[in-house]
Parts: C-alpha cells; sequence; structure tokens
C-alpha cells in the first residue's frame, strides 16, 4: 500500500457524512486489541476554542517532558496534521503503515466505519504505538456519541465554550447540546469547565453530580487583560501574573484560562509534574494556524476560522479590541447549513464591502448566493470571487498600506487563504 491508496481507504466513506454513534467504532477498536485502554487522555469537548485548548494543553505538556499526543479535526493542508507526537506530524510512512494494518479489519465489517471513525481508530492505534505518557483528544462532533468518546474515563474531560451548534444533530437548545457534550465526561474523570451560562453550568454541574466526578469551572473574576497588541497578549489568570500568549483574540487568554486549570489539576489530583516554566513557555510557544492569524502586515491580512454566529461574535469582538474603528474588506465563505444570516449581520459594521467566496467542500453556499444575501442584508459592496484563490486575488487587487482583509466563514477555506500568502506551515 502506498500513501494515495492509505488516502483512498481513509475517505472511502466520505460520501456517508457524519453518522454519530459508537458501535462501529467500538467494534474497530476490539479488532485492533482496544490500543486506547493502555492510554492516558484529556479529552476536550467544545462549541469554540476546544482546537486552541488542545494546543495549548500539548506543548505545555511535550515542554514538561511528556510524550504527548495530540488528535484535532479538519485539518488545513494535510491529514497528517491531525495526529501529532511532541508538536510533529505523523509521516507518510507512518500514515501509510496504520492504514495498512487497519483496512483488512475494516474491510470484514458488515457496517463500514466512517472517514472520522476510521482516522479515530488509526490515531489512537498510533498513540498506542508511540508509547505516548498521554494524549490530548479532540471531539469531532458533539461529545456523548463521537467516536473518540470510545476512551474509558480519561484523566480530565474538558468542555470549553459551548453555544448552539449543528442543531439538528445535538439538539435546538444549549440545554440539549450541553447534555450531548457532557457525554465525555465518565466515572473517575476530573472535570473542567470554562465558565459560561448558568443553563449550560447547571448541566454540567448535574452530570458531574451524577458520575461522582469533581468540577472546576474557570473564575472570569480572576481572568485579567493587562495588553494585547498583534504580537500576542499579556494576561493574569488567578495567582499567575504577567503570562505571555502568542494566541491573538479575546477569546484565547479565555482559553488559557481553562488550559490552566486543567494544569492545576493534573497537577493536583492526577500526579503529573508540570514546572511553571513548562507552562509559561508553553504559553509563549504556542501557534494555532487560522485562529486571527495575522498573515501579514502591509496590507494587513488575517484570517480566522469562525464558522458559526459564537465564532463569529468572538472574531467581532477581536476586531473591536485590536482594530478599533477601521473598515475592512471581508473576505466571506460558508458552508450552506449555517446560520450565515447571523454571522453577516455580526461583521456587518466592521466592514467596507464583502467579497463571497466558495470552499472547497460538497457543503459550501456557492459564492453567488451568498453574495446576494450579503448585499440583501447590508446594503455594502459585495462581490462574487469564485473559489477561494481568485477570491483572495480580488480581495487584494489595488490594496495599499492602510488596507485590511478579514477572510472568515468556514475552516474548510482557511487553508487554501493561508496557501494564497505561501503560508503552508
Amino acid at each position: 500500500m502506498n500513501l494515495s491508496q492509505a488516502l483512498e481507504f481513509i475517505h472511502a466513506t466520505s460520501w456517508q457524512g457524519s453518522r454519530l454513534g459508537l458501535e462501529r467504532i467500538e467494534e474497530l477498536m476490539e479488532l485492533l486489541g482496544n490500543p486506547q485502554k493502555r492510554l492516558k487522555f484529556i479529552h476536550v469537548a467544545g462549541t469554540n476554542g476546544k482546537g486552541s485548548v488542545c494546543a495549548m494543553l500539548s506543548e505545555i505538556l511535550t515542554r514538561a517532558g511528556y510524550t504527548t499526543g495530540l488528535y484535532t479535526s479538519p485539518h488545513l493542508f494535510r491529514i497528517n496534521e491531525r495526529m501529532k507526537v511532541n508538536g510533529a506530524d505523523i509521516s507518510d510512512e507512518e500514515l501509510t503503515d496504520l492504514a495498512r494494518q487497519v483496512k483488512p479489519l475494516v474491510d470484514g465489517m458488515p457496517d463500514q466505519p466512517t472517514e472520522f471513525e476510521r482516522i479515530t481508530a488509526m490515531a489512537l492505534l498510533y498513540f498506542q504505538q508511540k508509547n505516548c505518557d498521554v494524549v490530548v483528544l479532540e471531539v469531532g462532533l458533539g461529545g456523548r456519541l463521537d467516536s473518540t468518546n470510545v476512551i474509558d474515563a480519561p484523566d480530565v474531560a474538558v468542555i470549553t465554550h459551548i453555544a448552539l451548534e449543528h442543531t439538528d444533530v445535538l439538539g435546538d437548545t444549549l440545554t440539549k447540546i450541553a447534555g450531548e457534550k457532557a457525554g465525555i465526561i465518565k466515572p473517575g474523570a476530573e472535570v473542567v469547565l470554562s465558565g459560561q451560562t448558568e443553563e449550560v453550568e447547571t448541566v454540567v454541574r448535574g452530570v458531574c453530580a451524577q458520575r461522582g466526578c469533581a468540577l472546576r469551572v474557570t473564575d472570569s473574576t480572576a481572568q485579567m487583560l493587562l495588553a494585547h497588541d498583534l504580537d500576542g497578549q499579556t494576561f493574569d489568570y488567578g495567582d499567575r501574573k504577567a503570562l505571555r500568549l502568542r494566541l491573538i483574540g479575546n477569546y484565547q487568554y479565555q482559553n488559557a484560562a481553562v488550559v490552566l486549570d486543567t494544569v492545576d489539576v493534573l497537577r493536583e489530583r492526577r500526579g503529573y509534574t508540570i514546572p511553571e516554566s513548562a507552562v509559561r513557555e508553553g504559553l509563549l510557544a504556542v501557534t494555532w494556524p487560522g485562529r486571527f492569524e495575522i498573515l501579514q502586515k502591509n496590507p494587513l491580512v488575517l484570517v480566522d476560522g469562525a464558522h458559526n454566529p459564537d465564532g463569529v461574535r468572538e472574531l467581532a469582538g477581536g476586531l473591536s479590541a485590536y482594530l478599533p474603528g477601521r473598515k475592512l474588506t471581508m473576505v466571506m465563505g460558508v458552508m450552506a447549513d449555517k446560520d450565515y444570516d447571523d454571522m453577516i449581520r455580526t461583521v456587518a459594521p466592521f466592514a467596507k464591502e464583502f467579497i463571497a467566496v466558495t470552499p472547497e467542500s460538497e457543503r459550501a453556499l456557492p459564492s453567488g448566493a451568498l453574495c446576494a444575501r450579503i448585499a440583501e442584508l447590508t446594503g455594502l459592496p459585495a462581490r462574487s470571487g469564485g473559489d477561494v484563490k481568485s477570491g483572495m486575488a480580488m480581495a487584494m487587487d489595488g490594496k495599499g498600506p492602510e488596507d485590511i482583509v478579514c477572510a472568515f466563514g468556514s475552516l474548510y477555506q482557511v487553508g487554501e487563504v493561508r496557501a494564497f500568502f505561501g503560508r503552508t506551515d
């Protein structure tokens, strides 16, 4: 088997989309000898912020001397990005070898695993084969029925900010969605929750009480932003003073508070040895592409993976904080199943013009339809840019040092936007 054949095996069921449920992944892991049972996990669920939280935790744990696995989704350029050990992507050779091991077992299953289930199984096998001390595991969709929930009780179950998303699958209220996310909480796990609405906290507290799990909620009153610019931000959290974070955006220092509480729980309740130097150095070093990321400064171009109303509100908060009073060229592409009306209205006050693009996905809303909707809702100049590359070229045409371009609306277009500027790291 070569890499092309490995990728063909992984993507063989992509047409089926998401099929929540643990039956297929449990059967496949059993066939693989349940490698996940020989690993320790930090399991991270949430609507927004979970990728950044995972990246911070992985960086800190690696700097503390632990062999650390990191599993995230989706990828921006290559599927290899989804499985990392100590910050390094899985190699093509290792990915191919995993597919070679897993494919015969999948071929024998009457109910074929989905694309995400195949990737998850391969990742868990990979982390076991690499003898990881701990794996930071990001939930794909929801929590309770997500394939990552095939693991036993994690050392810590982390739940980041929760908002309405995938309401057709997870439920149409915050209470229902929180219930699905809280499905990663298992007896024996410690739990860390990002402080948020009373509705969400009530659900999570109830699940923790039912399952006998200790809960720690981040304390918003202990968070203080000291300074920020386009190169990073400095903040206090509790007794930790003047922490420096390279990631920018209002939400990132709040995500960091979740990480810091998780670090303390790992130390106090799980016996991890994590020097404070590893915490500070990890926060300073961590990068997470596509999250309020500056791609160039003259003219200023930023890309953000905000792809739902809650994420776009966070983006708007960042624009207010970092670029007050400035008007931007907005390059926007969305999936057709998103509440893009809400997203358009949220960013309209910051826009001088819009360029609509079509991300590379079967679920994408065509740029022409998005352009018409933007014009109808905002009355601002709007052009249809076609695909992402063409749209970015249109956005950059004639731009000078005082101009600002912001691309947002879908994680599926982040990679293409970054590639336009030669960023494939």
